[in-house]
């Protein structure tokens, strides 16, 4: 039987280095709390309850949930407004005071170019 061997000499050469990885841990979703909510809702919400019979049928219902879930359903963290909503009101120029900004994807930062 072959036994895995980690590699803790990669960690530390990014470390001392300054590389930070974009990506979550194998083992460790605490380190982003928030997809790990928005999976679970999704599973239980989504995914648990329909039986999907092809990838076409598998698609349009998950676009369904995901509109649902952008455009329909209020949510307690955003005041009460749906996501989509809130993006509005915080990218208009006379209220970008009132709300604090959307984070940034760090795939999607400017510096990347995309």
């Amino acid at each position: 039987m072959m036994r895995r061997v980690r590699n803790h000499g990669s960690k530390a050469r990014r470390f001392v280095h300054g590389v930070k990885l974009p990506f979550i841990e194998p083992g460790k979703p605490v380190q982003n709390c928030y997809i790990e909510s928005f999976n679970g809702r999704f599973r239980d919400e989504c995914l648990n309850e329909h039986w999907f019979t092809s990838l076409d049928d598998a698609m349009t219902i998950i676009a369904a949930c995901r509109e649902d879930y952008n455009n329909v359903r209020e949510h307690g963290s955003l005041g009460g407004m749906t996501p989509n909503e809130y993006r509005r009101a915080v990218e208009s120029p006379e209220n970008a005071s009132r709300f604090p900004p959307f984070p940034q994807h760090p795939l999607q930062s400017p510096q990347l170019g995309t």
